[in-house]
């Protein structure tokens, strides 16, 4: 294979990964997500490729080919064209890592090339050059949008990646001339201690502006990213693990302070991934956030009407009715409906309710987990009152 690729796993050391690291596509929040290339050099302490059994893959592998990768994702039962936000390498690598981008881009072209609308997020902190910028740009169909993941973290032990790169790589994709794609500040993951001072908040205000749009949220400490940091002697940032992201209340309203001094007309601050996506592409909230009022007081007062008057409330036989092609849904069973979302018990995991809160871009709830006022989707850890 050209050194421009990365190497081709064979069958048997496919087999021997571990089950969801074989599973290739996956419904994640903010979209459907294709992760055929795995393995990943840049070293991030946090990195979600701990709770995948994934961690000390570094160098990045293919388990299969692009053309293979792409017809299970177009052929997979929560994929709809046109409709569908999709992902692609956002779970065990970076898309612009020297080898993958050439995966990323045989991706990208093979699905703009059967005219799908879709949303695409790629995300990514590595170096980006002219040459992609103006590869993204020939795209005709497909919605892209470039997250940058911006931290500040200056402790190398946990982020030895240098944030320049990424910083560099937004500058250049946003100010190249006349682009179809959009581009985010990705300001992630925000830790207290560690990247939350004046001057780190102060910063990233600043980074703000060479991005169409920007999203602030915390990080996912998981059991398996507290045993690395602790075998490691890592300073842990909580005491407790968590299944949503941490974002602590007193951070956030730092931030908020901060963001609102920036001068009239700056891009705007988000708390969301799909409503800065959304809006950057001048769309309704494709996840429905908009009956969670608490969500959409740092909104653009026209993006706030627009999501307004796509908000539609589903009736419990019209979720039945979406779900009615999931296998895993059939014992969903709807509990409550409300202007601010639909709760369900019965799903034996997160990815049927993404892809019911995406086809009807409403907000979809499972009672096991409920969302809190004011911290919707985060954490309770760092809010006072956390069981109200």
């Amino acid at each position: 294979m050209s050194a421009r690729y990365v190497p081709l796993l064979p069958a048997e050391a496919v087999a021997a990964l571990p089950e969801r690291a074989r599973d290739v596509v996956e419904y994640r929040k903010s979209g459907l997500s294709l992760n055929h290339i795995q393995g990943c050099p840049l070293g991030c302490a946090y990195c979600i490729r701990h709770t995948y059994g994934l961690w000390d893959a570094r160098l990045p592998q293919a388990l299969m080919s692009d053309a293979e990768a792409v017809e299970q994702f177009v052929s997979h039962r929560y994929f709809r064209p046109h409709d569908t936000p999709l992902q692609v390498f956002n779970r065990a690598t970076d898309p612009f890592l020297p080898g993958v981008r050439e995966h990323l881009f045989a991706v990208l072209e093979d699905l703009d090339s059967r005219e799908l609308t879709n949303h695409m997020l790629v995300i990514t902190r590595a170096r980006m050059n002219v040459s992609d910028c103006e590869r993204l740009n020939a795209l005709r169909h497909l919605k892209v949008t470039l997250l940058f993941t911006y931290s500040g973290i200056g402790d190398k032990r946990i982020e030895p990646h240098p944030a320049q790169t990424v910083v560099n790589s937004m500058r250049l994709a946003t100010a190249h001339a006349a682009r179809r794609y959009r581009t985010i500040f990705y300001w992630r993951p925000l830790v207290p201690g560690l990247n939350d001072t004046t001057a780190h908040l102060a910063r990233a205000a600043v980074l703000s502006g060479w991005a169409d749009a920007t999203v602030f949220t915390g990080l996912f400490y998981r059991d398996e990213i507290a045993d690395y940091y602790r075998a490691n002697g890592l300073p842990e940032p909580y005491q407790e693990t968590a299944r949503r992201k941490i974002v602590p209340e007193t951070l956030e309203r730092r931030i908020l302070a901060r963001f609102a001094r920036r001068p009239s007309g700056a891009p705007p601050l988000f708390r969301k991934t799909s409503c800065a996506v959304s809006y950057v592409h001048g769309l309704p909230d494709y996840n429905g956030h908009y009956g969670i009022n608490e969500l959409c007081d740092i909104c653009p007062a026209a993006q706030l009407d627009m999501c307004a008057r796509a908000h539609q409330v589903p009736t419990a036989p019209q979720l039945h009715e979406a779900a009615a092609g999931l296998p895993e849904a059939a014992h969903m069973h709807v509990t409550e409906v409300t202007e601010r979302a639909a709760q369900v018990e019965g799903l034996p995991s997160e990815q049927p309710r993404y892809y019911l809160q995406h086809r009807l871009a409403f907000q979809i709830h499972d009672a096991a987990h409920p969302h809190r006022q004011r911290r919707h989707g985060r954490a309770d850890l760092g809010w006072e009152s956390a069981n109200g």
